[in-house]
């Protein structure tokens, strides 16, 4: 039957679709359903039955001017409730076919209203930091910026005419510090945390009984050494991939193996078979962390809890053979330290492809697949494949960079799921839901699409209680990061990440579609009047424009047509935009590979075999397929740097893309850290050369991609990223002042009135109540963020210091610095000693500023008691100033007296060399000292 909508009663709100109905009148409100609901049928509540209920009790009418939406989410329309209700609106509610529907009744059951309720409901959501937190903390960075203000007021008003040089190298130092400051202060002025809902998710995509909706996920797993990077802890970190909580027609694993090493290989080859075991069980008893190393040390009662004994006893049986495991993979390693003179061999007799590291052709190999072998239990297994790019003299191969890109194409092949997960071969899945928690944010309805990637924080294994060296890195992870969520989304930070394909591909972020509307006050028939001419002209216009775009895209649809007929599911408009000569100019001579990058939903274009797409695969590897291409400029992971993890995120949020900061409670992903003080470092002193080499390229965030999507406050947090090794200049000097003043008898600042101490003190109460909030609100312990401050000294004055003048070279000058990759090993055996001789240059400076502080304390503390109490007063300043230096190189003094780190000899004979030259010079030579002539009254009967 039909039904009038103008005869309801005004009392009963309407439903609809979110579009304009001319059958409602205006005095008429509606419920709106969600455009992504089935559009099947209309619903639309009529008046009850009991017509005397109704008039004694009429329904409340809603507001009409807010959206169902606005009210957010909750338990007051959930399933439960939803249910509940329809109990008991069973005799009250009656459902209407839309127009053109036949027959009729009572249709409760229909499934389209649990998912009207259900498509309201978010995956994920925002949750603010609580405002008695975070109002101060805005109040006290503002009073901080007056305060800055007062306090260069004073210092450049107030020079020391007596010590101008060091006053003014303090000034220098200070303005610097205070531009470094605004840089890194102002992106966490909205911090967020984000919240998500696992089972929403499931009810959403993965029902019970039906097959699974959720998204396909590709993971890449790099390696290169496996010296350096033991293969038990690759083998771990792709076991707890393969046992993830996902479903297992939708995981697909990629190693990529940038070394060509045939025991990576047959580690592979052993992890594979020991997976048809590890994974049933993760999956039968729920375990957690699915990496057996990790799970077998755990230092917990597995038994408590667990009644059932076949846990018990399947636990000993799997421990059993993780154990036989281990002793396999560790014969292998011994095996390879001896390298047979014409290398090695394969099984038939032929060499392994892979004996010249930087002369051998690509390599595929799948060992586990969807039709091939599978578990104990006769279950599925996720694909695990192994490759290993082409590498030929007289290429650039781009390093990590360029396996990850390799590795794109590759997947793209093979199995082309819309999402990547990026992780280091020794970052193991610690949270099996990990995937699921990335999904809540990348398939939400609303706010997905605009998504490029989700960030998970580093969390660490095997550091020391006191965290000497600051590994963890927990202000960065936990506050600034939160900070830069809530403006366009975290930085990437090279692992630990999902990806949206199209997103690496290059592709701007899709823009929201705003809807028509007027956009003048007038009255309707005064703007129909003054307006009806100009409205003909934009219809005639843009009916012109209509038939000039189907001209220009008609032919590209059929140049496309001509890369792979028959391809369900391409992107139309990407299609129609993008003719097939500039497609190949983007991605590369591969038609296969072309047409995947235009299917947006991922999969495989029909009718293709394992054959042709395993020589498709092999020919998206090869070492010369990038060249006049945009791969690495625009297309995957971005080349010009030793960190391209920066470089990559950067270009996507120019597209206009944000991320997402996701922290579970339990940590999704964890890893090794170096343990040692040369390792620490060497990892520092990368990590500042990557940013050294953006600063000095066309993509330096100072002034590249203006007047796209990156927003200026994310700029803002990316120019902090590439300058902050500038700041070891300062900081070095610095921290040299307090020496000089000690042993020179000057100071930088003249003698404090009480004005000046005010401001001094406003200073330091600002400094540390700023750190006080942050700690708060981002949960992190004083201990923490402590050490970080530190190691800010100590990074600063070797690693950073060092950066900026081999960036300066590498750019300049084209001297290239070559880095070995941190050993991921808890005892590097006999590489130790040459490891530490390689970078023994970064301890120079440190302990130069450790031992010239030192003598100037003892030097200034000699001189106030021989020459009588009265100098103590101005004695105070400059000690505070030498003791702030050396408390915050302790770590650094600490590790250097460590037994594992063996301090060269020849590190401390230049840092004593250095620092007794620089004494020496400042006590019998005062650069100070006025030169109109002698002053008899201090030079006594000793001047000549």
């Amino acid at each position: 039957m039909e039904s009038d909508p103008s005869s309801l009663d005004s009392k009963i709100p309407l439903l609809t679709y979110g579009e304009e109905d001319d059958g409602i009148s205006a005095d008429k409100h509606a419920l709106i359903i969600p455009p992504f609901i089935s559009r099947g049928k209309k619903v639309h509540p009529v008046p009850f039955s009991d017509t005397a209920s109704v008039a004694s009790m009429p329904p409340r009418p809603m507001d009409p001017k807010k959206d169902l939406a606005v009210y957010g989410y909750g338990t007051v329309a959930w399933k439960e409730r939803m249910d509940e209700w329809k109990k008991k609106q069973n005799d009250k509610l009656q459902v209407v076919k839309h127009e053109g529907d036949k027959g009729g009744g009572d249709e409760l059951d229909d499934p389209d209203l649990p998912k009207m309720d259900e498509g309201r409901q978010p995956l994920s959501r925002k949750l603010s930091i609580p405002s008695s937190k975070l109002s101060p903390y805005r109040l006290i960075i503002l009073l901080r910026m007056v305060i800055l203000g007062f306090f260069f007021h004073y210092r450049l008003l107030h020079p020391v005419n007596d010590a101008f040089g060091l006053w003014l190298t303090s000034i220098i130092c200070e303005i610097w510090f205070a531009v470094s400051w605004i840089f890194d202060q102002f992106p966490k002025w909205f911090p967020i945390v984000r919240e998500t809902y696992l089972d929403r998710l499931s009810l959403r995509y993965d029902k019970e009984g039906k097959p699974s909706e959720l998204a396909p996920i590709d993971v890449f797993v790099s390696t290169v050494d496996p010296l350096k990077e033991p293969p038990l802890i690759t083998a771990n970190t792709v076991l707890s991939i393969l046992a993830v909580d996902y479903p297992v027609d939708k995981v697909s694993c990629y190693v990529s193996d940038d070394g060509a090493a045939m025991l990576t290989f047959e580690a592979l080859s052993e992890t594979s078979e020991f997976a048809r075991k590890w994974v049933p069980f993760c999956k039968r008893f729920n375990i957690e962390p699915r990496a057996p190393e990790w799970y077998f040390c755990q230092k917990i009662d597995y038994l408590r809890n667990k009644v059932d004994p076949t846990f018990v006893r399947e636990r000993r049986a799997i421990k059993r053979e993780y154990e036989e495991f281990k002793v396999r993979i560790n014969g292998l390693v011994a095996m390879a330290q001896k390298v047979p003179e014409d290398g090695w061999t394969m099984q038939d007799g032929t060499p392994w492809p892979g004996n010249l590291i930087r002369d051998h052709p690509g390599m595929i190999q799948v060992f586990l697949g969807h039709d091939g072998v599978r578990d104990i239990d006769g279950n599925e297994l996720p694909r695990l494949i192994y490759v290993s790019r082409e590498k030929r003299p007289g290429f650039e191969h781009h390093k990590k960079a360029g396996a990850m890109n390799s590795l794109v194409r590759v997947s793209a092949v093979i199995s082309n799921a819309p999402y990547i997960l990026n992780v280091d071969c020794d970052h193991y899945v610690n949270n099996s839901k990990a995937l699921r928690e990335a999904m809540c944010f990348m398939m939400d309805p609303q706010s997905g699409k605009k998504i490029c990637y989700v960030q998970f924080p580093q969390r660490f294994d095997g550091i020391d209680r006191h965290d000497r060296y600051s590994n963890r890195n927990v202000v960065f992870f936990d506050i600034n990061m939160k900070g830069l969520d809530g403006i366009q989304g975290p930085i990437y930070v090279g692992t630990g990440c999902v990806f949206r394909r199209q997103a690496l591909y290059g592709f701007d972020a899709p823009k929201k579609k705003k809807p028509p509307g007027k956009t003048c006050n007038c009255l309707p028939k005064l703007c129909c009047c003054c307006c009806s001419e100009s409205r003909k002209d934009k219809k005639g216009k843009s009916k012109d424009k209509k038939k000039a775009k189907s001209k220009e895209t008609s032919p590209q649809i059929h140049a496309l047509e001509n890369i792979e007929e028959g391809i369900e599911g391409i992107d139309s408009e990407k299609a129609a935009l993008m003719p097939q000569v500039k497609l190949e100019k983007k991605f590369g001579q591969s038609p296969v590979f072309v047409a995947s990058t235009l299917l947006e939903d991922g999969g495989i274009p029909p009718g293709t075999t394992s054959a042709s797409l395993l020589k498709e695969a092999i020919h998206v590897i090869s070492c010369g397929y990038e060249d006049k291409t945009e791969w690495g400029k625009e297309v995957g992971w971005i080349y010009g740097s030793v960190t391209e993890d920066i470089l990559t995120g950067f270009k996507m949020h120019c597209h206009g893309w944000r991320s997402v900061y996701c922290m579970p409670k339990r940590p999704a992903f964890k890893g090794s850290a170096p343990i040692n003080l040369s390792d620490r470092l060497h990892q520092v002193l990368r990590w500042a050369l990557g940013s050294v080499e953006i600063l000095l390229s066309r993509h330096c965030p100072i002034w590249y991609g203006y007047g796209c999507g990156l927003k200026s406050l994310e700029r803002f947090s990316y120019i902090n990223s590439v300058v902050y090794p500038l700041t070891s200049v300062p900081l070095l000097a610095y921290c040299t002042l307090p020496a000089v003043c000690l042993l020179t008898g000057k100071f930088i600042v003249p003698e404090i009135s009480n004005y000046a101490s005010i401001v001094f003190m406003a200073m330091f109460i600002s400094i540390a109540a700023t750190s006080i909030m942050e700690m708060q609100w981002g949960g992190v312990s004083i201990d923490d963020w402590w050490r970080n401050e530190q190691f800010w000294v100590i990074g600063g004055v070797s690693s950073h210091f060092f950066a900026l003048w081999q960036g300066l070279l590498k750019v300049l000058a084209g001297v290239n610095t070559n880095f070995t990759v941190t050993s991921k090993a808890a005892d590097d055996g006999d590489f130790a000693d040459l490891y530490i001789f390689k970078w023994t240059a970064l301890l120079i400076p440190p302990t130069t500023l450790l031992i010239i502080n030192i003598i100037g304390v003892i030097v200034g503390v000699s001189d106030a008691i021989n020459n009588g109490y009265d100098s103590w007063g101005p004695l105070f300043g400059r000690l505070f100033f030498a003791l702030w230096v050396i408390i915050h190189l302790y770590p650094f003094l600490k590790g250097l007296m460590g037994k594992q780190n063996g301090v060269p000899t020849i590190i401390v004979v230049w840092s004593i060399l250095l620092a007794s030259i620089f004494s020496l010079l400042w006590v019998r030579i005062n650069p100070f000292v006025s030169r109109d002539g002698l002053v008899l009254e201090v030079c006594g009967l000793d001047c000549e």
